[in-house]
């Protein structure tokens, strides 16, 4: 860019040469052309730059002072008899003229009204002549010599040539500029001369300019940096032969299973009716309530009722089995979200848990009701006390969310049920393909979408877990976690009630007050198991100073749910430190890996199951920038150390496939996505077939282009390898992937980056 003084100083320079003749001109004429066209700042910057675009539309072609003042300038130069200039053929060659274009074209529709500025009158002679036409007079410089016409015209960012080649007077060239500028202002002027019809006939030419082609307009500076980058030669790159299929060890058929989980319930419902399910803490750490396997069983088959029999529309009924029902319900309410959750399951409705929404407009709820409408969903079940903490319509009514269906809300406490009939039964048989229930999932950028897991899917996941964790009838398990989705789900509220087990379940609310509390349930309940996360690890770290009494002795198998994160590492190695003291045993603490479409991946061996010993895996991070994995020393500060997440599910094969392209097995030292094919994994996005077939059923190929299996797999959207002992590594995930150039990052390293450097200070306080 240049600066207007700066302009007017470079073109006072040019114009050096023709200040004598500009001083000779009648006085009147100079008045006359003290109006400038608007100042062409890019004609004059050095460089070639974008243009910027100014409020002043440009002016160039319409000035009608500037034609009165040429007029009279060229019939002065007629009066005098002075000789026209002679080598106009070699000035402007017609070639480079007609493939130059024109920096803007678009001055066909300039409003009138901009055409004089008199606040803009200037008063030295030197700025008295409007400039040539900038581009144009590019050309003439560049086309001297018609060689190099077309060369200097394409670079305007050159050095302007010499002065025309002519043997003429200053005046002369003057002239011809003016000439040109005489023609422009007033297409089709007569003039008696040879130059004026070659002027002439470059301006027809001008008067339809050729665009570039449309392409030039998008040439963008990322092709340029396409072009540049060249591989690295000395990349490393995967070396290993191609991987093999692994498969777990088989579901153990032996045991007697019952033949669905509702099976189990009524089982338990009816035989053992007072164990206890499930115990509600309220944010003091007190138990606020324990539901028993009879109240579980009695209170869902009341809401099976309800939902079938006793809510109708138009004297119809409302719900027919099938029909996908919300579950919205606080996180500090697991008793009433399990009694709806199995109510629907017996009455043959298909649960959609959601979180509450908090406010009308809230942006996350929003795509919550584009799920809702996809899944068809038109009534909602709800306690009570959070009916009356939603936002309320001037009616009363549950107010409409932003994006949601309109929705029904049934209130599920006790008084709203009716009881049914002694000789009524719910119609739910044993496990088959129908759907289960929808658990949500939010992508990365924000959509939500509803995979679904058939009933034998739910079946056959209650299974692996309770093989691979080892749960018996009546053990204790201390849950963190969310109970509506994931492992919270998964191992609170659904493998629970197949093993009769007891749940205490931790509101997060009460975890936010006493970062030990979940420690201190497990200490006094005698919990045989726990499932946690590794910032619940953390924040109990941060906590337990001072305190004494606490012992972990009783813990066969604590699962952490997000053991596949690679900053979960160091929450487990920090708190075996401090808690090993405390009765902590190192192999009890279980990693495992999952993901909302496969569900559980793998998870590592409790001791008493007598699976591998743990394993730490120290990985160059330059390596697995491109996906390849070499072994480096802990020493170095560009490693990525990640824990095992245990071996594949029982009943289930793995593999890891090409994160690009076509689902090609990798090599046993390269980076892929891990790939699931079992009875326990999801089956669909809910409604959505396209990216339903690409995730739940894809082939993995080996590299001459052969099935692995008969059977399809699930994408996990998980990254990883295969390692010894058959243990899964997991380094990332697929929705964390940042590519730059050819080399691969993971949004998780920076976490995990970011943890390394002061986890105490730096993340878990401030967040």
């Amino acid at each position: 860019d240049i600066t207007q003084k700066g302009y007017e100083k470079k073109r006072a320079k040019l114009l050096a040469r023709y200040i004598p003749l500009i001083q000779g001109l009648d006085p009147s004429l100079q008045a006359e052309n003290r109006t400038p066209g608007p100042s062409q700042t890019t004609a004059a910057a050095p460089k070639q730059q974008k243009s910027r675009p100014t409020n002043s539309r440009d002016e160039r072609f319409r000035s009608d002072i500037h034609t009165e003042a040429v007029q009279a300038a060229l019939a002065k130069y007629k009066e005098r008899k002075m000789p026209m200039p002679s080598k106009r053929r070699s000035v402007l060659v017609h070639s480079s003229v007609e493939t130059y274009t024109p920096p803007d074209t678009s001055s066909a529709s300039e409003d009138e009204g901009s055409l004089r500025r008199p606040g803009r009158l200037t008063s030295t002679p030197l700025q008295s002549h409007p400039s040539v036409e900038p581009w144009l007079d590019r050309v003439v410089q560049g086309s001297s010599t018609s060689s190099s016409a077309s060369s200097t015209s394409s670079h305007p960012g050159g050095r302007p040539a010499a002065a025309p080649s002519a043997a003429t007077t200053p005046g002369a060239a003057a002239a011809t500029a003016l000439a040109g500028l005489t023609a422009h202002a007033h297409i089709g002027v007569p003039v008696n001369s040879r130059v004026s019809s070659k002027i002439q006939q470059l301006l027809n030419t001008l008067k339809r300019p050729k665009r570039p082609p449309l392409k030039e307009f998008f040439v963008d500076d990322f092709e340029e940096l396409l072009e540049v980058q060249q591989p690295d030669p000395n990349q490393p790159k995967p070396e290993g032969s191609q991987m093999a299929v692994l498969q777990g060890e088989p579901l153990a058929a032996g045991a007697p299973w019952p033949p669905s989980l509702l099976a189990a319930l009524q089982r338990w419902g009816t035989t053992q009716p007072r164990a206890p399910c499930l115990t509600a803490l309220d944010t003091t750490g007190k138990a606020i309530c324990t539901l028993t396997y009879g109240k579980l069983w009695s209170r869902s088959l009341k809401l099976a009722y309800t939902l079938l029999n006793k809510l109708t529309s138009k004297n119809e009924p409302l719900l027919k089995p099938g029909d996908r029902v919300a579950l919205v319900f606080p996180n500090s309410d697991p008793v009433m979200f399990m009694v709806a959750l199995y109510g629907c399951l017996l009455a043959e409705l298909v649960p959609v848990p959601i979180e509450v929404p908090l406010t009308r407009k809230d942006a996350g709820s929003q795509q919550v009701g584009f799920l809702l409408g996809s899944c068809g969903v038109t009534l909602a079940l709800t306690t009570d006390a959070c009916q009356k903490g939603l936002p309320k319509a001037q009616t009363g009514e549950v107010a409409t969310f932003k994006g949601w269906p309109p929705l029904s809300w049934l209130v599920i406490d006790g008084k709203h049920l009716a009881k049914p009939p002694k000789d009524w039964h719910p119609l739910a048989q044993d496990a088959g393909s129908g759907t289960a229930y929808i658990e949500y999932k939010t992508s990365k950028e924000g959509s939500t979408v509803g995979v679904t897991v058939s009933h034998a899917s739910l079946l056959a996941q209650c299974r692996a877990l309770t093989q691979a964790c080892g749960y018996s009838e009546a053990e204790t398990l201390t849950n963190v976690l969310d109970f509506k989705r994931d492992a919270g789900l998964w191992h609170g509220v659904l493998t629970s009630v197949l093993n009769r087990m007891h749940v205490v379940s931790i509101p997060y609310a009460l975890m936010k007050v006493n970062p030990l509390s979940w420690i201190q349930k497990v200490c006094s309940y005698k919990a045989r198991a726990a499932l946690v996360k590794s910032r619940d690890m953390h924040w109990s770290l941060l906590a337990q100073r001072g305190q004494r009494d606490v012992s972990l002795s009783s813990l066969r198998v604590l699962i952490v749910a997000d053991g596949a994160n690679p900053w979960s590492i160091s929450s487990c190695d920090a708190f075996l430190n401090v808690f090993q003291s405390r009765g902590l045993r190192p192999e009890v603490i279980c990693p495992c890996a999952s993901s909302p479409e496969a569900l559980t991946v793998a998870i590592r061996r409790p001791p008493d199951l007598g699976g591998p010993p743990p394993r730490k895996a120290i990985l160059s991070m330059n390596s697995l920038s491109y996906g390849v994995i070499r072994v480096d020393t802990e020493e170095k500060l560009s490693v990525l150390t990640v824990q095992d997440v245990g071996q594949v599910m029982p009943g289930a094969s793995i593999c890891v496939v090409k994160v690009d392209g076509a689902p090609y097995l990798c090599k046993t030292d390269e980076i892929g996505e891990i790939c699931v094919s079992s009875s326990a994994t999801g089956t669909a996005y809910y409604g959505l077939l396209g990216i339903t077939k690409n995730v739940f059923e894809t082939v993995p190929v080996t590299a001459g282009g052969v099935p692995v299996s008969d059977r399809p797999f699930t994408r996990t959207g998980l990254l990883g390898f295969i390692g010894p002992d058959n243990l899964v590594f997991v380094v990332g995930k697929l929705d964390g992937l940042m590519v730059v150039g050819v080399r691969r990052h993971n949004a998780d390293d920076v976490v995990a980056t970011a943890l390394a450097v002061e986890p105490m200070k730096f993340v878990y306080r401030g967040r």
